[in-house]
């Protein structure tokens, strides 16, 4: 019942008040970021929902479009900004995210949503962390993020499939919530994002 009818129901109006609580935070953040990008604050990309779906994320833009000589985009962490380093290591970049779920796209708990380069490379047993809507946050994101492999990624991802409950996903949030205030399981300052996922061999 949860599952498939209230866990809708409490990310559409947990998302609302979320969206008009953060309002202010939105426009600052997206302000800063348009100055140190161009006038270009969000980042929108294509990503595989639930059954693999497509649909486009909404992030804030914490990279430049920098490129070298030939036109090649330079090494990330050679274009992530002062700001947006701030809005990474606070997490804030996953807040225009409210509006994916608010559309029904994503659940505020649930397996990350990856890139859809990915989506051929899945084995059956990775596949199954579709058989959920993606969340802004979800079970491997507090335990370890992207300090972990990808396997455990995967493993912690399906776990979350089969065991989803509304006791879950309050632990999810609270979990979140502290691992926001301690900036842990986020990428080095040295770093912009997580290592590709090349399958297996």
């Amino acid at each position: 019942m949860y599952r498939n009818f209230f866990k809708r129901i409490i990310d559409f109006l947990a998302s609302l008040v979320g969206v008009l609580l953060t309002l202010p935070i939105l426009l600052i953040v997206a302000v800063a970021l348009a100055v140190q990008n161009n006038g270009k604050p969000f980042f929108i990309q294509r990503r595989p929902g639930k059954n693999g779906k497509i649909f486009k994320i909404f992030k804030f833009k914490t990279m430049t479009d920098a490129r070298d000589e030939n036109g090649k985009l330079l090494p990330d962490e050679q274009r992530l900004t002062a700001m947006g380093k701030l809005v990474r290591k606070t997490s804030l970049d996953e807040i225009p995210q409210l509006f994916n779920v608010l559309f029904g796209q994503m659940s505020l708990i649930g397996p990350r949503p990856l890139l859809p380069d990915y989506l051929h490379l899945y084995n059956d047993f990775q596949k199954r962390r579709h058989d959920v809507k993606p969340g802004i946050t979800g079970w491997a994101q507090v335990n370890g993020r992207n300090a972990i492999s990808w396997d455990r990624k995967f493993e912690l991802d399906v776990w979350y499939v089969d065991n989803l409950s509304f006791a879950l996903d309050v632990k999810i949030l609270f979990m979140t919530v502290k691992k926001v205030i301690k900036s842990e399981g986020i990428n080095p300052d040295n770093a912009a994002a997580t290592e590709p996922f090349n399958g297996y061999n």
